[in-house]
């Protein structure tokens, strides 16, 4: 996408007013969503987009830029306003790239380059929409979505590294909305992949219709959720919500460099009840999350965050591993060629354990079984949290019970990391989308089904 031989002009000039680091990150981006909204085609859009980011590196000082042309001196402009600042020592070296083309493990057969199969996505939303609608006449609302993306990216730097990737994802969404009266209630999915149009194949498009609108309608006239702290039984998948939102980001050097994160100085402690291995992993084949590089163009790597209950591992990209000293673990991500990258997570999940689901409901006497998390909010310094539950039940006398609403738990992640006392053997995993300073991407979040002996659990008012 871009001459190396405009690249090395660019690196090596970068260099000459004495950075220490140049890097060039290349990105070519196709996307393609549809919108089904009022038993209608809402939306369809699709587009292009070209650019190319500058990072310059001068101590751990961090500058960067970013333009949509590959003209040379658009670019070397770019460099001398980046460096106007702090120019130092001349170097006088030149780069020498060499090419690596790395595999790829994510396989893809309906790629968006070759086709937005217009027809077919139209026919899955449509279908959505209809057995949706078919559970039930208190069903009066739903929003179906498809959105592809495929991207193209080339990196450079001043280390000699000249690397390409290719990446494709895929997402579906469904919302039902249900009304009793004045009650009103929602239910949400969106399953996601890094793979190509192919991935609708494995989704039955009438079950995730059917699971949202049930999840909209047990909760409409469900009971008011008690307060109080209570043994919590959360459910697998997107449950590692919590991990990825409370401890997580506090594990990434983004924080820890700053000293901002509660675990910076926790390396080879006891952080979690010895139940708990959280892990995470950039290799799984397709997963959303998943990377064959990261946007440094490190290869991509399975991370053990948490062993045993001990904290084993940051995640680290290339500034976090020069600000701490830790090596960097293929963690370096970014939106797109408009940020410059930053630690972040990719896989994230806490991994199985021995215990059952059903030993875990019989040892609650009175408590809560958050079947299905939804959104919160997370104070990153400290790790505290408050996150509603999208479906929950009363746990009595070891055994579930009736549907509950306004339900939401909070904690710190510290906290909770040590009141695990059960993790069971029943692994999933959940796509979702991860906001923080180098934007928004694609993440998994997963964890078996497991115990929390208490938490403080926050209900509601009729």
């Amino acid at each position: 996408m871009l001459s190396p031989a405009i690249a090395k002009d660019v690196i090596d000039h970068a260099m000459f007013l004495g950075a220490d680091f140049a890097e060039l990150f290349v990105e070519q981006s196709r996307t393609h969503s549809i919108e089904l909204i009022s038993n209608e085609i809402d939306k369809i859009n699709g587009g292009i987009d070209f650019g190319i980011g500058i990072r310059l590196f001068f101590g751990t000082k961090v500058l960067y830029g970013y333009t949509n042309s590959t003209d040379k001196k658009e670019l070397l402009k770019i460099v001398d306003i980046l460096t106007a600042k702090d120019r130092k020592n001349l170097q006088l070296e030149s780069v020498s790239f060499n090419f690596m083309k790395g595999s790829n493990l994510h396989e893809v057969s309906q790629p968006l380059h070759q086709s937005n199969n217009l027809e077919s996505k139209l026919s899955f939303l449509h279908l959505m929409n209809q057995s949706a609608r078919s559970e039930s006449n208190k069903i009066n609302q739903f929003i179906g979505r498809v959105a592809q993306k495929e991207q193209d990216i080339e990196i450079f730097n001043s280390t000699g590294l000249h690397v390409n990737d290719n990446r494709n994802y895929i997402r579906l969404a469904a919302t039902a909305i249900a009304q009793d009266g004045g009650q009103q209630s929602t239910g949400f999915e969106g399953p996601g992949a890094m793979a190509g149009w192919e991935f609708h194949t494995h989704i039955d498009p009438k079950y995730l219709a059917a699971q949202v609108s049930k999840q909209a309608l047990i909760k409409l006239n469900a009971a008011v959720c008690p307060s109080g702290e209570l043994p919590v039984v959360i459910g697998n998948g997107f449950g590692g919500v919590i991990f990825h939102e409370a401890c997580g980001h506090l594990l990434e050097t983004t924080s820890v460099a700053k000293k901002a994160s509660v675990f910076y100085d926790k390396l080879d402690e006891t952080i979690a009840n010895s139940v708990v291995n959280a892990v995470d992993d950039g290799t799984i084949a397709n997963k959303w999350g998943s990377i064959n590089i990261d946007d440094e163009g490190l290869k991509s790597q399975k991370t053990q965050l948490i062993k045993d209950g001990v904290l084993t591992s940051f995640l680290v990209d290339k500034m976090g591993g020069i600000k701490t000293g830790y090596q960097p673990t293929g963690s370096g991500r970014r939106e797109s060629y408009k940020f410059a990258p930053t630690s972040r997570m990719r896989n994230t999940y806490i991994e199985s354990g021995d215990s059952s689901f059903e030993e875990m409901i019989s040892s609650v006497e009175k408590g809560i079984y958050a079947k299905k998390m939804g959104g919160g909010s997370v104070q990153p310094g400290t790790g505290e949290f408050n996150f509603s539950v999208q479906e929950a039940y009363l746990i009595e006398n070891g055994k579930i019970s009736k549907p509950l609403k306004s339900a939401t738990l909070i904690s710190t992640g510290p906290e909770v990391l040590k009141e695990i006392s059960m993790v069971g053997s029943d692994v999933e995993y959940s796509a979702g989308m991860c906001g923080s300073s180098s934007g928004t991407v694609p993440v998994t979040v997963g964890q078996p089904s497991l115990k929390v002996n208490k938490i403080l659990v926050g209900g509601g008012n009729e």
